[in-house]
């Protein structure tokens, strides 16, 4: 028997296949997808948007290319999210968007065995939701899938103690929902989901522009406005603030530019920021009294390219009364969390959705 062959016998299967997969994590997001491979960190990070040919369903772009297809394309091309507040709107899309961002990912890393994948979802996913994305990730070449909580995942990524018998309480707004979790013993003790987050403000933001100034934008024009010059809670820097908005007006049917400030963008997002708040009031009313106690010295840690709006943190703290910081990278929480489960699996197994 060959060297190479008793190696083989010896090794247990699950070790064996460890060596020659590469096994990866994703949050799987609303807005964006990150991918994590174990021992190489974070390896891609693209839109959540896919572009296929109508008739055939051929993938010819996803990620950043497919995005900026968004509204440009002719009827022979459909360009358009696949995912819809956390969730899988379109099955197929889906799966054709994740075998193309897993294939760009083994690009140069031929593998032996399909990898194993951890993938992040929203604590209110309903079962049905959970098994589509089980059978979407296994359609696009997962060899086994381990799905965990959002918030779970962001409380590991951003570094709380999830293990130890105290509160941890994380907010992680994503593109299409909002989470608030109260972690402790390896398990969430209370979460409160949404479907809330930034395509929400994005939307209001559209619906403002439409309502006022009679000037019809893109969801992705919007976006733009919410970074440039959006804020909840104004201050005299934001007040200053303004930006040059291009759409098409409703009356004339033409292009039209027209000056937005800050306190506008700061009004039309009133309303989704009082949710987000009010989830956060529940999260704490629900909460045990001995954790309660916890969360006075601790805080609540903010996740989520939502978490990054100007002011949101500050706000949340005067609300609640209680410290609240914005995680380091909190765009990556979700999938930093994920990774160090994907490369810790035996010990992190506790904390996967049964």
């Amino acid at each position: 028997m060959s060297m190479k062959n008793k190696f083989m016998n010896f090794l247990p299967a699950r070790k064996l296949f460890s060596l020659f997969s590469s096994d990866i994590a994703i949050d799987l997001g609303t807005a964006n997808t990150v991918v994590y491979a174990r021992s190489r960190g974070i390896i891609l990070n693209e839109p959540s948007v896919v572009a296929v040919r109508a008739n055939t369903n051929e993938v010819l772009a996803a990620g950043t290319k497919a995005k900026e297809m968004l509204g440009k394309t002719p009827e022979s091309i459909i360009a358009c999210r696949p995912m819809r507040d956390g969730v899988i709107a379109n099955f197929e899309l889906t799966e054709s968007m994740l075998r193309y961002f897993i294939r760009a990912v083994h690009d140069n890393r031929r593998t032996l065995v399909s990898p194993r994948m951890v993938i992040g979802l929203p604590s209110g996913v309903t079962q049905v939701e959970k098994r589509a994305v089980e059978e979407c990730a296994k359609q696009a070449g997962a060899r086994e899938v381990y799905p965990i909580m959002e918030p779970m995942a962001a409380a590991i990524g951003a570094g709380l103690p999830v293990q130890e018998p105290a509160a941890s309480m994380v907010v992680d707004i994503g593109g299409g929902t909002t989470e608030v979790a109260v972690i402790s013993l390896k398990d969430v003790v209370f979460c409160q989901s949404v479907r809330v987050g930034g395509d929400e403000m994005d939307r209001s933001i559209v619906s403002y522009v439409k309502r006022k100034y009679n000037l019809l934008i893109g969801e992705r024009t919007a976006e733009q406005i919410k970074i440039a010059i959006g804020a909840a809670l104004l201050n005299p820097e934001i007040e200053k603030l303004f930006l040059l908005v291009k759409g098409r007006d409703l009356v004339t049917g033409v292009p039209k530019t027209i000056k937005m400030s800050g306190p506008e963008v700061h009004e039309a997002l009133l309303e989704t920021i009082a949710n987000i708040v009010d989830v956060v009031r529940i999260a704490l009313e629900s909460t045990p009294p001995e954790l309660s106690s916890d969360l006075v010295d601790r805080g609540i840690v903010m996740t989520g390219g939502g978490s990054m709006l100007r002011g949101l943190d500050l706000l949340l703290s005067k609300e609640t009364g209680l410290p609240v910081r914005v995680a380091d990278d909190p765009l990556f929480c979700v999938v930093k969390g994920a990774g160090r489960v994907v490369e810790e699996l035996d010990n992190y197994k506790d904390m996967l959705m049964k």
